[in-house]
């Protein structure tokens, strides 16, 4: 079964509603302007076979206002002949064929009107088509960035982040206590170069020492 069940429920529904209620507005989208088209044909084809009727109509009526004009001579032309009786029944086939092409010009005028609100009605769905389609690809893209959105943050709220998070806090303090235990086998330990920069600061001091002495001499 389709969105819209005819014609009218096209040009009076409010297609925003339709989408906001929709669980996946770009395939909702797609299936509006689907049967948008649909319809559309549907129409036109309504349309083209109106007009065709019309067409037949009006060369109907035009049969009956020439039989008619036919009858109209031929009691003339009875008067003349004096044959009232002729001329009397003529004019009675003149005057079906005038009933009837009144008629059928009554039928015409009918038609004619339908085939003006077919128009309307094409031309209206033509606007809501056109307004459909433009809007379609904003839709599909905003649907698309809150699905990207929502993915992220789903991503985010998940505990898989947490966890991982937790992992890493645990992998520092790991490290923090490898790095503890190297320091303390070091703990005590003097390389060369220690020894050596020892040395330095030694002969540093002893210098001030014997500088210190000196000037205490001299006094």
């Amino acid at each position: 079964m389709g969105i819209f069940s005819r014609f009218a429920d096209i040009v009076n529904s409010n297609i925003n509603a339709i989408l906001d209620k929709a669980e996946d507005p770009e395939k909702m989208v797609r299936l509006i302007i689907q049967e948008m088209e649909d319809t559309l044909v549907e129409v036109r084809s309504t349309s083209a076979k109106t007009l065709a009727e019309k067409k037949e109509l009006e060369r109907r009526v035009e049969q009956l206002r020439t039989q008619a004009d036919d009858w109209q001579q031929k009691a003339e032309l009875a008067l003349t002949k004096d044959r009232e009786d002729l001329a009397r029944a003529a004019l009675l086939e003149k005057q079906k064929a005038t009933d009837a092409a009144d008629s059928v010009t009554q039928e015409l005028a009918h038609v004619e009107s339908h085939i003006e609100k077919l128009q309307q009605e094409v031309t209206t769905l033509q606007e809501k088509l056109a307004d459909a389609k433009a809007r379609q690809k904003a839709i599909v893209l905003r649907q698309r960035s809150a699905e990207s959105r929502l993915d992220v943050k789903k991503a985010l709220d998940s505990s898989k982040v947490e966890d991982a998070l937790n992992r890493f806090e645990r992998y520092e303090s790991k490290i923090d206590g490898l790095e503890s235990q190297v320091e303390s086998y070091d703990l005590g330990k003097k390389s060369l170069a220690d020894e050596i920069a020892d040395l330095q600061k030694n002969e540093k001091v002893d210098d001030e020492l014997a500088a210190l002495k000196k000037k205490l001499a001299d006094k």
